[in-house]
């Protein structure tokens, strides 16, 4: 058996240890070794899990966003609340944000307010109309301070 078709099995095996394994190969150049089928599947899975990551903390600033501007039925209660979370997501986001990453916030920026949108009308049990496109710009729910 090749080392290939070693790396293979211990991908189906031991993910981890696979890594290892690849880590060393590169390290040493042995380039021609390497389980590229599985090496090009984890790193479009990294890629596509750094896009979730920023995807998931812009939709929580969003959605807090949208209870502080809307949900004045509750902001008494619960201001000081969401107004912590929006920082707490924002450094979070701000720590993962790349150029790349801005670049695909911005192109989903859309997509990302209607799933907030949602969550929020269910959280409101509806009674909220919230506006259907997205006013806010990026750079905004980056950096605001609430």
């Amino acid at each position: 058996m090749s080392i290939i078709d070693d790396l293979k099995t211990l991908y189906t095996i031991d993910d981890s240890l696979w890594l290892e394994e690849t880590v060393k190969l590169l390290k040493d150049k042995q380039f021609d070794s390497l389980d590229l089928e599985n090496l090009i599947e984890e790193l479009a899975d990294l890629g596509n899990e750094k896009k979730r990551r920023v995807e998931s903390f812009l939709e929580q600033i969003i959605r807090h966003r949208l209870l502080l501007q809307y949900w004045e039925s509750e902001k008494k209660y619960n201001q000081g609340n969401w107004e912590s979370e929006i920082v707490n997501f924002q450094n979070q986001l701000n720590r993962y944000l790349t150029t790349n990453l801005y670049n695909h916030l911005e192109q989903s920026l859309a997509q990302i307010y209607q799933d907030a949108v949602r969550y929020c009308q269910k959280k409101t049990q509806g009674v909220i109309n919230f506006l259907p496109e997205c006013s806010y710009s990026l750079d905004d729910l980056l950096n605001s301070r609430e």
